[in-house]
């Protein structure tokens, strides 16, 4: 398994408000950070994968809609989000 308990809660101690903290808006868009990178990996090496590809879409559009949602809530808790995971360039 490419996402193990203990890879978790390293993302939600790093990035949310605690390993129990499952919910922050922070931790979730890192988790699907770190999704969206192992799935942008496995279609370099299968490009006929579509029902993957779909979950792609589908996690980036999730995200989106998180990012969404900070920016309208706390704009420096977005930028800080954003700086630290490296999303934008």
């Amino acid at each position: 398994m490419y996402l193990d308990q203990k890879e978790k809660e390293e993302i939600f101690t790093k990035h949310g408000n605690g390993v129990k903290d499952t919910g922050s808006a922070e931790g979730q868009i890192a988790l699907f950070t770190y999704r969206i990178s192992h799935l942008t990996g496995h279609l370099k090496n299968n490009r006929k994968d579509y029902n993957t590809e779909r979950s792609l879409v589908k996690l980036v559009g999730k995200r989106r809609a998180l990012l969404d949602y900070l920016t309208k809530k706390d704009v420096l808790r977005y930028r800080a989000i954003i700086k630290e995971l490296g999303l934008r360039k």
